[in-house]
């Protein structure tokens, strides 16, 4: 390790920590960042020197966990956070806008999709059914809204040379799961949007992957039906006979930001300690 590596890094939880982005102006956008597999990867960037950026929709219930989460990215980086609908054109063209003027000479070193909203409902049910407004929400919101992100970044000329563009995804899009067909959907949607910006946007040195965790404990997959199963299998399935956690997750986000994954581009990427070979 060179002297400036040390003059420039910490410890933390016993780990030492370089923060080789410090003082660089870059930045991170992590739609979907307040909580989950968002904020895990923001406060991770946070801890390396990247400034955070958090684009979040909760409600005042959730507000004061959502704060102290954010404390914590606050105490590593300088940190801005929207409680906007992410799914809004016009608020999402203002928040731009705003971002903008607020970073200055600063770009995005990063953008990171994790947005969770769907519906999980049986295509077959007399009480509750999967309709076409199902499919639509859900496609717009966990796929598409990727790439209106990706474009209204661009547009507005906020990526850095070698700018990184992450999702994530599950291994739902290539398998029917009961009451999923809406995200499996959604997801596959997700990964082919992915691959598309890792073409067109390749020209601008920007980069685009999926990573693919495991079944990770969250909210989200708390709200699959069935979920105790989705669990126990995982944990049978996985070679180190554990879930896959939000910080190895974060771990991932972080060497895929580092200028040494510089040449990793259009993939999908498990991140899951080797379930999916089981």
């Amino acid at each position: 390790m060179d002297l400036d590596s040390l003059r420039n890094g910490y410890y933390y939880n016993g780990n030492y920590m370089i923060k080789e982005f410090k003082d660089k102006n870059q930045w991170a956008l992590i739609l979907g960042g307040s909580k989950g597999l968002g904020f895990a990867s923001a406060l991770k960037l946070a801890q390396h020197g990247l400034n955070i950026i958090c684009i979040h929709r909760d409600r005042k219930s959730e507000l004061q966990d959502i704060h102290d989460n954010f404390a914590q990215i606050e105490t590593e980086a300088q940190f801005y956070n929207y409680n906007i609908d992410l799914l809004n054109s016009d608020k999402r063209k203002e928040t731009l806008q705003d971002i903008q003027s607020r970073i200055g000479s600063g770009n995005l070193k990063v953008l990171i999709h994790s947005i969770a909203k769907g519906n999980l409902k049986p295509m077959i049910n007399d009480r509750i059914e999967l309709k076409n407004d199902d499919f639509q929400l859900t496609i717009n919101a966990m796929a598409i809204s990727l790439y209106d992100w990706a474009k209204g970044c661009f547009d507005v000329q906020l990526f850095s040379d070698d700018a990184r563009i992450l999702s994530f995804t599950s291994e739902g899009s290539t398998k029917a799961w009961p009451n999923y067909a809406a995200v499996s959907a959604a997801k596959a949607s997700l990964e082919a949007i992915t691959r598309s910006i890792a073409l067109e946007f390749a020209p601008y040195n920007i980069k685009a992957n999926c990573l693919q965790p495991g079944a990770v404990d969250t909210a989200s997959l708390r709200m699959i039906p069935g979920f105790e199963s989705i669990i126990a299998h995982s944990k049978a399935r996985n070679p180190y006979n554990r879930l896959t956690t939000a910080n190895d997750v974060a771990n991932v986000v972080y060497l895929m930001s580092k200028d040494e994954a510089s040449w990793i581009n259009g993939c999908v990427i498990p991140v899951n300690g080797g379930e999916h070979i089981n």
